[in-house]
């Protein structure tokens, strides 16, 4: 439990989720410390940076600080989130993975050195502008997660978070929707409070991220064929990079019927491609699970998300060892990438989830 009048470090982008968290911490009584971090930004206009980690995110969030008579210190993290996050990027792309920056984010940056440095400068805890709602379980002592209310749940992000980590978290926002945070956001005059949401990725707001890695990591993109499941060769690529599972625009083969990228061998620099069908998975195996409950010894039943906007689908979550998971759908899958998360719900509440590494027909 963490008292009111602790101090709390609150991660503020400049939009209004983490802005009306601080005015959330500071109207129940926490001693308020706002920090913005300033990352690495790889848009268009990039002297102004990113809308929620570049110049202009920062004084929005300094704006919202002097509004709210908190400090505010702005922090370059820069070279971490490039060793981290960014290196992580390129290298899964390069091996025919589609990655999900924002949860290496969260688990490296943010809760990771970013909670170190609040924990060094005498903060009791470290507070985002997440949508999702901190539980402690009584019973076994763990800490849990919930989803967040309707649509703005972003649970899905935050699975990885270590009990340790979530022991110094607060989710100020998270038994709140969106609609109610802009709403106190108007009602305190927070000057964000009409600021549009950002959709993209933080260092890449303009979403062309192909572009960036053929300038960042060009040694994901060798050339290779285009092969169709049958094993018929359709074409050549110039990098898998370029590819996505799921995808099927911009191929550059011609077929009778319409194709899709159903996987890769990045051993030969292959893409594979195949109809709708072939995209449909029945079992997935996921590495690098983080359990939230205590970690199964057997088979357990869940719901299970493959990506953040997919709807969830019921699935037998089955151990494996190495820190891994086989999970099996009631109904098969279209497209689980590997790279992405795969998220572990029974109701609300997240039992965890691991990263896809791999996918199996029946």
């Amino acid at each position: 439990m963490i008292e009111a009048r602790a101090r709390v470090v609150v991660a503020m982008s400049g939009g209004v989720d983490s802005s009306t968290a601080a005015a959330l911490l500071k109207r129940d009584g926490y001693e308020v410390v706002g920090v913005a971090l300033r990352l690495p930004f790889y848009g268009n206009g990039a002297a102004a940076g990113s809308p929620c980690c570049g110049v202009k995110g920062i004084e929005d969030a300094r704006r919202v600080a002097g509004k709210l008579g908190i400090p505010f210190y702005a922090l370059d993290f820069r070279d971490e989130f490039r060793r981290s996050v960014i290196a992580d990027f390129c290298r899964a792309y390069g091996e025919g993975r589609t990655p999900n920056p924002c949860v290496r984010c969260n688990e490296w940056i943010k809760f990771g050195k970013l909670l170190d440095r609040a924990r060094a400068l005498g903060a009791d805890c470290l507070a985002t502008g997440h949508y999702v709602r901190k539980e402690p379980d009584k019973r076994t002592g763990r800490i849990g997660l919930r989803t967040g209310r309707g649509e703005d749940d972003q649970s899905y992000f935050l699975f990885c978070l270590s009990q340790q980590q979530l022991q110094h978290a607060l989710f100020p926002v998270g038994g709140h929707t969106k609609e109610e945070v802009r709403r106190l956001a108007k009602q305190w005059a927070l000057p964000v409070h009409d600021k549009p949401g950002s959709q993209d990725l933080c260092f890449l707001p303009d979403g062309r991220y192909r572009d960036f890695l053929r300038a960042e990591c060009p040694e994901a993109f060798r050339p290779g064929p285009i092969l169709h499941v049958s094993g018929e060769a359709l074409g050549r690529h110039e990098g898998i990079a370029d590819y996505t599972v799921g995808q099927r625009r911009g191929l550059g083969i011609a077929h009778g019927q319409a194709l899709y990228v159903v996987g890769f061998r990045p051993d030969d620099d292959a893409v594979i491609v195949g109809e709708k069908e072939h995209l449909l998975r029945s079992e997935i195996v996921a590495g690098e699970v983080n359990w939230l409950v205590a970690p199964p010894q057997d088979a357990m039943s869940a719901r299970v998300k493959i990506r953040y906007n997919h709807a969830g689908a019921d699935a037998e979550v089955v151990p494996v060892g190495d820190g891994k998971v086989r999970i099996r759908f009631a109904e098969p899958q279209e497209a689980p990438c590997p790279g992405q998360a795969a998220v572990f719900y029974r109701g609300d509440a997240v039992l965890g989830g691991g990263t896809i590494q791999s996918t199996l027909n029946d």
